[in-house]
């Protein structure tokens, strides 16, 4: 009786090494997805049965092309010489864990856990390894838009970073968007058709949560034709004294200003005196001084503007008056005038003290 149960133990032995030999290498385990910060630490640990005469490799796989995947480790050792690399292995679980410290953005990506049985068969599982990045604004984005008014205007803002950022639109000083409202969300700023209002400076957000997200200024220059605006159409002005008459230019590009008198060009001479300021890109206020005023000057003048797109006049009209206007005709520093009044005013002063002493003397 003995001996048969040594017989039977016998052959159960030598089945179960039969099985135990025929059966495949598989992967019982390896982690799921990770998602780290840069500076992070990682373990990424694969479990494997049956591997007793193969070999268990950890590599990072490069998505375009396998020749250029990265051999981490072969069995219990390290291939990578990198200090932030670190490999252990559990032999009561079977288990290999790969370790990466300081985590980088380079490390993100895929890495895989391979029993090689032969040089064309192998065992393989994966496990993403997700770095999280401040988002960046790429490159094919806009920078920068010059339009005429009434076209249409597309703007695009795209971000890298994990997770996924998301994008956003602003204007300076907060101002209402063409879409309406203060904020849009999305990578695409459609205006279907700009004015010169909507010109100025549009900021493209991208946020994912990780550190305070950036932004890129885009310049949106709107190219419309001049809008001339008389701020005094009608001024009255004495005989033989200057006066000012004064147009304000809104224009891009900046437009030729031009004065006239009954249809004539005037320039700088004599009798008349021309200034242009310029407040901004868009902004030029003009001047025209009529000197030492004569009764052919009275009548009506135009200021002119014209750039590629069209132009654009204001009318002004100078008449006579009989008290003269101040200023110009009194004098004022702009002009240069004050130092004058100034000394002639000392010298008056001085005279009446000069006579209040003589008379003063005289009675004693």
């Amino acid at each position: 009786m003995a001996a048969s149960k040594a017989v039977v133990v016998f052959v159960l032995t030598i089945f179960l090494n039969f099985a135990n030999a025929q059966r495949s290498p598989t992967i019982s385990y390896i982690s799921q997805t990770q998602i780290k910060d840069i500076g992070g630490t990682v373990e990424l640990s694969c479990s494997v049965q049956y591997t007793q005469d193969y070999s268990v490799i950890w590599m990072k796989l490069d998505k375009g092309s396998n020749a250029n995947s990265l051999p981490i480790s072969t069995g219990s050792s390290l291939i990578l010489h990198d200090s932030r690399f670190s490999l252990r292995y559990d032999p009561t679980s079977s288990t290999y864990v790969l370790q990466i410290k300081d985590i980088q953005e380079t490390d993100a990506g895929t890495y895989s856990c391979q029993i090689l049985m032969s040089s064309s068969n192998r065992v393989s599982a994966q496990v993403e390894v997700q770095v999280r990045r401040p988002p960046f604004i790429s490159d094919n984005s806009t920078r920068s838009v010059v339009v005429s008014e009434g076209e249409a205007v597309d703007m695009e803002c795209y971000a890298g970073g994990y997770p996924v950022p998301k994008i956003s639109w602003r204007r300076e000083n907060n101002a209402i968007l063409p879409t309406g409202g203060s904020i849009y969300r999305g990578n695409q700023l459609k205006i279907r058709s700009i004015r010169k209002e909507d010109r100025g400076t549009y900021y493209c957000v991208a946020e994912n949560g990780v550190g305070r997200g950036t932004k890129r200024n885009i310049a949106v220059e709107v190219e419309f034709k001049p809008v001339v605006t008389v701020p005094r159409p009608r001024l009255g002005q004495a005989l033989q004294y200057d006066m000012d008459l004064e147009c304000h230019v809104e224009a891009y590009p900046p437009p030729a200003i031009t004065w006239e008198k009954d249809d004539f060009t005037l320039s700088n001479n004599q009798h008349y005196q021309i200034s242009h300021f310029a407040v901004a890109d868009e902004f030029t206020d003009t001047t025209l001084r009529v000197i030492t005023i004569e009764k052919r000057q009275y009548g009506q003048y135009k200021c002119k503007a014209a750039n590629k797109l069209g132009e654009s006049e204001g009318v002004v009209e100078l008449f006579e008056s009989i008290i003269p206007v101040c200023p110009p005709a009194c004098g004022s520093s702009r002009y240069g005038d004050a130092s004058t009044l100034s000394t002639s005013t000392a010298a008056i002063f001085i005279a009446m003290l000069i006579c209040i002493y003589r008379n003063f003397n005289a009675q004693r």
